[in-house]
């Protein structure tokens, strides 16, 4: 099993799969990031990433039925893991953690030079 790192763009994913919940396959995952994030990615790019999810234990997929409308070709539905759920709930703590860390006075919009 690899790393348990989680990048942006894996957190993202795992985020995507859990609010699709039974609906979760590559086009649907791809049009939801592009509709709620306005960021346009790639198929490729989205399959590497639910590849390299998949190698760390954290999804799981598996072949749906055929349809006519796709031509009898079948989805891949992709379920997160309790694996890929904890390392969810890790991320959001470190970057709680690092949130809460930041002084306020950094957060005032006066004191930014552009």
């Amino acid at each position: 099993m690899k790393g348990t790192y989680l990048g942006e763009f894996q957190e993202i994913v795992l985020l995507t799969i859990l609010l699709l919940d039974d609906n979760a396959y590559g086009v649907s995952i791809q049009e939801e990031i592009n509709d709620r994030l306005d960021r346009n990615i790639s198929r490729g790019s989205l399959h590497t990433a639910l590849s390299r999810l998949e190698d760390k234990g954290f999804v799981t997929s598996q072949m749906g039925e055929g349809s006519a409308v796709r031509g009898g070709r079948r989805k891949r539905f992709y379920t997160v893991t309790n694996r890929g759920k904890e390392a969810l709930q890790e991320a959001k703590k470190h970057r709680d953690d690092l949130y809460q860390a930041i002084p306020k006075v950094s957060w005032d919009r006066s004191k930014w030079a552009f």
